[in-house]
C-alpha cells in the first residue's frame, strides 16, 4: 500500500472506531439509565394525554356556548323555509358533538338503566371480551413453547404442548360463540327499544299525520322506521365489540411486550403509527355522509314503488306506465351511481389501510421483536437457541395481535362514520317527531309565504280550548300550500245545531274540519271545541282496516274495549240491520270474524253504510260527514241522518246534495274569495228560492234567443 493511502485509511478507521466508541458510550448510559427515561417517556405521554383532553373538554365548552347563543337567536316557530334554507338545515355527518350528543340520546334509549336486561348483556359481553383476550395471551405463549419444543427436538413435549392446545381450544370456542351470541342479541335488544320508543311516539298525538301532512323534512319516515333503525342497532352492537376488545388486546398486549422488548420500543412504535394512523384518518373519505346519502336514495326508491302501488289505478287509466318507469329508473340509476362511487372510494381506502397495517406495521413488528435477539437489555438472561426461538414467536405472535387490534380500531373509524350516518338519520326523526308534538314545523309553503301579511300570518299561533260547544273566534283558514283562504271566521255551534258546510272546491271546508278534528294548527284567534274523543269523522271515501268484519265495525276500537263498554255482537248486529247490511255475516263462513280486503270486497255504497254503523257504535257528541252519502240512496240516506240525530250526535256535514239541507239548522257557506256566511237554516225557504233561481236562470239563458228571433222578424 502507498504511504498516501494508508494515510487516508487511517483516519477513517479512526473515525468508525470513535463513533462506535460514542455509540458503545451511549448506550452504555442509556442502559444504566433506562429505568429513569422510560419513567421520563410514560410520564410525558401521560401528560401529552392529560393535556389533549383538557384542550377537547375546553373546545366542547366552547362549542356549547357558541350553540346556545345560536338557539336563542334562532325563532321557535318555523312556518315557512325555501329550498336553500332547507339545504342549509340538513346535519353534517361528522364525528362531532352533535353527533355524540344524538349518540347519546339514543343509548339513554336503548340502554334505559343499569337494571335493564341490555345492561346486564354488556356486562357479560364484555366478561367474555376479557376471557377471550387472557386466553389469546395463553395461546401466544404456547406457540412459543411449541416452537421450542420442536427446535430442541424434543418430541415428548411438543405432543404435550400439543395436547394443551387442543385443550384451550374448547374454552376458545365457547367464548367465540359467546360473543357472537351477544352481539346478535344486543343487536336485536337495541332494535327492539328503539323501535317501541318511535312507535310511540310516531303513532301518538297524530304526529304521524303531522309527518306526512305538515312537515317536509322527512319524505320516507318507513325507511327509517323499518330499515334505518335495524341497521343503526346492528351497527351500534358491532361497534362495541370492535372496539372493545380491539383496545383491551392493545392494553394488554402492549404491556405484555413491554416487559419483553422493553416500554420505550412499544413508545417509538406506538408513536410511529399515530403518525401513520394520523395519515390515513385525514386521507378517510367521509364515508358516514355517504352512508346517509345512499339510505336517503334508498328510501326514496322505495317510495317511489310504494306511490305506484298506491296509484296504480290512475297510472292504468292515463297509461302512465312509461312515465313511471322513467321515474323509477331515474331513481334506481341515482342509486347505483351513488353506490358505484362509495365501492370506488373503499377500493382506493381498502388499498391503503391494508398497506399500512398490514405490511408497513408488520414491518416495525419485526424489527420490535428482533431487539431481544440483538440487544441484551439489562436484567435479562443469557439464551440459548430455543429460548430466541421462544421469545421471538411469542412475541411477534403478541405484536400480531397488538397490529391486528389497532387495525380493527382503524377500520372501526369507518364503521363509525356509518354508524354516525345512521345516528344522523334516526336522531332527525326523533327531533322532527319531538318538533310536531310541540307544534313547530318546517314545511315549504308555495303560494300565500310569499307576501307578508300572510306569512305574519303563517308564523302565528292561535289557542284551543276545550270546551261542550264549538266556537271560532277570528281564526284565520289556511290551505295546505300555504294559501290564507279565510283571514279571520267567527261562528259558534251548540249541540243539537247541525250544521251544514257548503263552497267552492279549495274554499276551506276541509281545513275548518282538520282543525276541529286537532290535525291541523291553529294559526290565530281563539277556537273552543270539544275533546278529540267527542269528534267523529267520516270521509266520502272511509278507511278500512285489516282485520275481521266485527273490526270494520268498532274501528279503532279492540275486542277487549268493546266488550269493557259493554257492546255484544247482538248489538252491532242490531245496528246492521239498521242499515240493512246484516248479509255481510252471511258472506263468509266465519260471520263477524271473517277477515279480507274489505276495500276490494264492498263497493263504493257498502263502505259508507259500514263507515255510518261505526259512527253508531261510536256515538260521538259531534259527526264530521264529508259527503259521506254520495254513494247511496236517499232511502239510505235518510236512514242514515234520522237514526244519527235520534243517537244524539250533532252533525257537521260538507255536501252539495239539496236533499241533506232539511236534516241541518245551520249553514255555513264560503264564497272562495275569502268571504264567508254564518246564519240559520230554512231549508224549505231555500230549496223554494233555489227553484226560483234555477227557473229565472233558465228563463236568462232563453233571452238571447228570444232577442234574435225579434230580430228576425223585424226585419222581416
Amino acid at each position: 500500500m502507498a504511504p498516501s493511502q494508508s494515510k487516508l485509511v487511517m483516519p477513517a478507521a479512526l473515525r468508525e472506531r470513535n463513533i462506535r466508541a460514542i455509540i458503545s458510550q451511549l448506550t452504555s448510559l442509556y442502559l444504566a439509565n433506562r429505568t429513569r427515561i422510560s419513567r421520563a417517556v410514560y410520564i410525558t405521554l401521560f401528560v401529552a394525554l392529560i393535556n389533549r383532553v383538557r384542550h377537547a373538554i375546553a373546545e366542547q365548552k366552547a362549542a356549547s356556548i357558541r350553540e346556545a347563543a345560536k338557539r336563542a337567536e334562532k325563532v321557535a316557530t318555523v312556518t315557512a323555509v325555501d329550498d336553500g334554507d332547507l339545504a342549509k338545515k340538513r346535519k353534517r355527518v361528522e364525528l362531532n358533538r352533535d353527533f355524540f350528543r344524538s349518540l347519546l340520546r339514543l343509548l339513554r334509549i336503548v340502554v334505559p338503566g343499569w337494571r335493564s336486561k341490555e345492561t346486564r348483556l354488556l356486562i357479560s359481553h364484555s366478561f367474555f371480551l376479557v376471557v377471550r383476550t387472557l386466553i389469546s395471551l395463553k395461546v401466544a405463549a404456547m406457540d412459543g413453547a411449541i416452537v421450542k419444543a420442536l427446535v430442541k427436538g424434543n418430541g415428548r413435549e411438543f405432543l404435550m404442548r400439543i395436547v394443551y392446545w387442543m385443550l384451550i381450544a374448547v374454552p376458545a370456542t365457547f367464548t367465540n360463540s359467546m360473543l357472537s351470541y351477544h352481539q346478535a342479541e344486543l343487536s336485536l335488544r337495541y332494535r327492539t327499544r328503539l323501535t317501541q320508543h318511535i312507535h310511540d311516539k310516531y303513532l301518538s298525538q297524530l304526529t304521524f299525520y303531522g309527518i306526512s301532512a305538515l312537515d317536509d323534512r322527512i319524505k320516507n319516515p318507513d325507511q327509517l322506521i323499518a330499515v334505518d333503525v335495524a341497521k343503526f342497532s346492528n351497527s351500534l352492537a358491532e361497534l362495541y365489540s370492535n372496539l372493545a376488545k380491539p383496545l383491551l388486546d392493545m392494553t394488554i398486549y402492549t404491556f405484555s411486550l413491554s416487559k419483553s422488548v422493553g416500554g420505550e420500543g412499544v413508545v417509538f412504535m406506538s408513536l410511529l403509527v399515530q403518525l401513520s394512523a394520523n395519515v390515513m384518518r385525514a386521507l378517510t373519505p367521509p364515508f358516514g355522509k355517504y352512508v346517509a346519502d345512499e339510505a336517503r336514495l334508498e328510501g326514496e326508491f322505495r317510495f317511489q314503488h310504494s306511490r305506484l302501488i298506491d296509484h296504480s289505478e290512475e297510472v292504468a287509466l292515463y297509461g302512465g306506465h312509461e312515465a313511471e318507469k322513467d321515474t323509477l329508473d331515474k331513481g334506481y340509476f341515482t342509486l347505483i351511481k351513488h353506490v358505484n362511487y362509495i365501492l370506488r372510494r373503499r377500493f382506493y381506502h381498502g388499498f391503503m389501510e391494508d398497506f399500512v397495517i398490514k405490511y408497513f406495521w408488520g414491518a416495525l413488528g419485526l424489527l420490535l421483536c428482533s431487539v431481544p435477539v440483538f440487544v441484551k437489555l439489562p436484567g435479562g438472561a443469557v439464551m440459548n437457541m430455543g429460548d430466541r426461538t421462544e421469545s421471538f414467536v411469542t412475541n411477534r405472535r403478541m405484536l400480531l395481535s397488538a397490529s391486528d387490534a389497532f387495525g380493527r380500531i382503524m377500520f372501526s373509524y369507518r364503521e363509525i362514520m356509518e354508524l354516525a350516518g345512521y345516528t344522523s338519520r334516526v336522531a332527525t326523526l326523533l327531533e322532527v317527531m319531538d318538533d310536531i308534538q310541540a307544534g313547530r314545523f318546517e314545511k315549504k309553503l308555495v303560494s300565500s309565504s310569499g307576501t307578508e301579511d300572510n306569512a305574519a300570518v303563517l308564523k302565528g299561533r292561535g289557542v284551543v280550548v276545550e270546551s261542550k260547544d264549538i266556537q271560532f273566534i277570528d281564526v284565520p283558514i289556511i290551505s295546505p300550500n300555504g294559501d290564507v283562504l279565510v283571514k279571520a271566521l267567527s261562528f259558534s255551534l251548540k249541540q243539537g245545531d247541525h250544521l251544514l258546510v257548503v263552497g267552492p272546491n279549495g274554499c276551506g271546508k276541509s281545513s275548518l274540519f282538520r282543525i276541529l278534528g286537532g290535525l291541523w294548527p291553529v294559526y290565530g284567534g281563539t277556537v273552543h271545541k270539544p275533546p278529540f274523543s267527542d269528534i267523529f269523522y267520516i270521509p266520502q271515501r272511509p278507511y278500512l282496516s285489516r282485520g275481521s268484519l266485527r273490526q270494520q265495525i268498532i274501528y279503532p276500537d279492540g275486542l277487549r274495549t268493546m266488550r269493557a263498554k259493554g257492546v255484544t255482537d247482538a248489538d252491532l248486529m242490531a245496528i246492521l240491520r239498521t242499515l240493512n247490511l246484516e248479509h255481510l255475516i252471511d258472506l263468509y263462513p266465519e260471520g263477524w270474524d271473517a277477515e279480507a280486503e274489505w276495500r276490494d270486497v264492498l263497493s263504493g255504497g257498502l263502505q259508507q253504510r259500514v263507515a255510518m254503523a261505526r259512527l253508531f257504535y261510536h256515538r260521538p257528541r259531534y259527526a264530521i260527514l264529508d259527503e259521506c252519502t254520495s254513494s247511496v240512496t236517499l232511502d239510505t240516506e235518510k236512514v242514515m241522518y234520522d237514526n244519527a240525530k235520534a243517537l244524539g250526535i250533532t252533525l257537521m256535514t260538507v255536501s252539495h246534495r239539496r236533499s241533506l239541507w232539511k236534516y241541518h239548522s245551520k249553514i255555513l257557506q264560503f264564497d272562495g274569495q275569502g268571504n264567508y256566511v254564518f246564519t240559520k237554516l230554512d231549508a224549505e225557504k231555500r230549496l223554494q228560492l233555489e227553484d226560483e233561481k234555477e227557473e229565472l236562470e233558465v228563463m236568462l239563458r232563453q233571452v238571447p234567443e228570444i232577442e234574435r228571433r225579434i230580430e228576425e222578424l223585424t226585419a222581416a
